[in-house]
């Protein structure tokens, strides 16, 4: 049986969360219950109410504390960054790198935003969208001043996240590549995709043409 560590304090909050986040990833929202979660943090079933009321304000206040901490932490990496496609560059870099690490988290605020009560479920798309505004206004900027080609705003926005949320189903620590690699390699798909000059470095001089009439021979076609 598992150690009982008490039913007060911070320290048993923390680990009921650690607990509830490894359980829904790996059973899901539905199949995990209250009294599998207690057992597996060293409690008793009714002293989980001393710190949760419900399972469902346990899925909430995980999915919200992981969707305000990718801002606050968005917010961090972007501070003192001015051209678009700097910034472009530091939300690539930050998401991608804070997606490798969060796995678990994730996942839950994807797969199991259908669990959610409505008003909670509003709440957390409203953050959702604030994150994903904040990737909208960088590439707003660089097509306002003419550092970005981008057709539709929204449709450039949800696609950049979709590719960078993407490697949460295939990266693994200790692959191929370092994480700087692919923190790098991200960065080249997504400025090639809304600004191709600022992807490749800076812009070779143009060629002059030829002027008519010189030795320059043209193709023959045969």
């Amino acid at each position: 049986m598992a150690r009982t560590i008490g039913s007060h304090g911070p320290r048993t909050m923390e680990a009921i969360r650690k607990a509830g986040l490894r359980l829904i990833f790996e059973h899901g929202y539905a199949a995990m219950s209250l009294r599998q979660l207690a057992a597996e943090v060293g409690i008793q079933s009714g002293s989980l109410y001393n710190h949760i009321s419900t399972k469902q304000e346990l899925l909430f206040d995980l999915v919200r504390d992981h969707i305000n901490e990718l801002l606050r932490q968005l917010d961090r990496a972007l501070e003192g960054k001015q051209r678009p496609s700097d910034r472009l560059r530091a939300f690539t870099a930050f998401h991608v790198t804070y997606h490798m690490t969060r796995k678990r988290e994730v996942f839950i605020a994807n797969s199991e935003l259908r669990s959610l009560e409505p008003k909670n479920y509003q709440e957390i798309v409203a953050l959702r969208g604030a994150y994903e505004q904040r990737l909208a206004d960088i590439l707003s900027q660089g097509a306002a001043e003419g550092e970005f080609d981008v057709v539709d705003i929204q449709v450039a926005t949800f696609a950049i996240i979709a590719l960078l949320t993407g490697l949460t189903a295939w990266y693994r620590p200790g692959g191929r590549l370092t994480r700087e690699a692919i923190v790098a390699a991200h960065e080249k798909l997504v400025l090639s995709g809304v600004a191709p000059a600022a992807a490749s470095g800076p812009a070779k001089a143009k060629r002059t043409p030829s002027p008519a009439g010189t030795a320059r021979s043209r193709p023959k076609h045969r």
